[in-house]
């Protein structure tokens, strides 16, 4: 521990990062330096500044990185449609290499000995965050107080904050948060308090970001999507930065009950654990995309892209964002987007997000003049389609008779 002259610590001024600061200086007597990033979690983030100021911290870093975790991380994200065992968002999980990126500029920037965050021992969070400082600097200390200490209960956590008099609002009142939540641009989390029971039902006054269907307006809502090369860049004609986009699509999925999630999923360290998500604005982007993907991209490298998906999903889940594989997935993943474009039509309702339409003047695959029911004049012969299938069946035939 008296090796360590400075740290850069993750640091969001909440109850455990603010003991964390604490313990930092009292154990390893070292010089911190606080980061906190906007990601877009709705918060203020001034007051961290102020409590890290008031705990002696010199060098504090609050840095806007919504354009970067939008463009950078979340938009590659998409465009492989990536979902995690089929359901979850990763919204948390592609959080994560973007603070452990900027930890370690921090470090190099400040001259510090190690990193630290927040993370427990039983989390996925301890594994993405060391996963991803350790392949941008591969010789940097990592410090992770919740495999050192033995501060393993809020209880004991709440005595420590009153003993060194840490400055936490909700401590001082006596208030406890039901919950574990995790908010950034494109989801808000819920994990603990009767969550931790799978067979209960999520409290409505728990959700934060979106209407419950049955309030939603009794209207749809109808919302066009512009995509260059796989990406959204306009919304109902507006251009719009990715986190432009991603903010009004929260903002509109929210009011249409778009977003909800509860899900049992399998953690990386081995255990399952029961989450709710709010990802208004990603639910809409993965319908739309896909429904771009399937005018403009051909038909095997669709195909192609949901099989490795599952794959591409599992590493960014697990930690491996800056990994080789997942880089030259993406490579592959890119490639197939460069004719992704085109306008997709949206219904929003109590709920639902629907495909309305679709088009791309340039770049679609569809040819009416083949796929009509009616006369094609000649573009499709059909008399075409005995010898296909002859040939495709011909295996069958052959194990068939060796049957017999």
């Amino acid at each position: 521990m008296s090796k360590v002259k400075k740290v850069v610590l993750a640091y969001s001024g909440g109850l455990d990062t603010s003991i964390i600061l604490k313990w930092l200086q009292d154990n390893y007597h070292c010089e911190v330096v606080t980061f906190t990033a906007d990601i877009g979690q709705g918060e203020e983030l001034e007051p961290a500044r102020a409590k890290a100021e008031a705990m002696g911290v010199k060098e504090i870093y609050i840095d806007d990185l919504r354009e970067e975790f939008a463009r950078d991380f979340v938009y590659p994200m998409f465009r492989a449609n990536a979902q995690y065992e089929g359901e979850y968002l990763l919204g948390t999980s592609i959080a994560r290499p973007l603070i452990a990126k900027r930890l370690v500029e921090i470090a190099i920037e400040t001259g510090a000995d190690a990193i630290s965050h927040g993370a427990t021992g039983k989390g996925n969070d301890q594994v993405r965050f060391e996963l991803g400082a350790y392949a941008l600097k591969p010789d940097i200390r990592v410090i992770a107080p919740w495999r050192e200490w033995d501060l393993l209960s809020r209880e004991k956590l709440m005595q420590y904050a009153e003993t060194h008099g840490i400055p936490i609002d909700f401590a001082k009142q006596g208030k406890k948060s039901p919950y574990s939540m995790d908010a950034n641009l494109l989801h808000i989390s819920y994990e603990g308090g009767i969550l931790e029971d799978p067979w209960s039902e999520p409290e409505e006054d728990m959700w934060r970001w979106t209407l419950p269907p049955e309030k939603a307006p009794d209207q749809p809502r109808y919302v066009e999507l512009t995509y260059e090369r796989g990406d959204i860049v306009a919304v109902d004609g507006q251009p719009m930065s990715p986190a432009q986009v991603m903010a009004h699509l929260n903002k509109i999925g929210g009011e249409n009950g778009i977003g909800r999630a509860d899900i049992v999923e399998n953690r990386y360290v081995g255990m399952k654990s029961r989450g709710a998500y709010e990802t208004p604005a990603g639910t809409i982007m993965l319908r739309g995309h896909r429904a771009m993907e399937s005018l403009t991209l051909d038909r095997e490298s669709a195909h192609l892209k949901d099989e490795l998906m599952p794959r591409y999903a599992s590493m960014i889940y697990n930690g491996y964002w800056f990994s080789p594989e997942r880089e030259a997935l993406q490579a592959l993943i890119d490639k197939t987007q460069e004719r992704v474009n085109g306008v997709v039509r949206m219904k929003l309702y109590k709920g639902n997000v629907i495909v309305a339409g679709r088009q791309s003047e340039s770049d679609s695959l569809f040819d009416a003049t083949i796929a009509t029911f009616e006369d094609d004049a000649g573009a499709y012969h059909q008399g075409d389609a005995e010898g296909f299938i002859k040939l495709n069946a011909l295996r069958l035939r052959v194990a068939a008779r060796r049957r017999k």
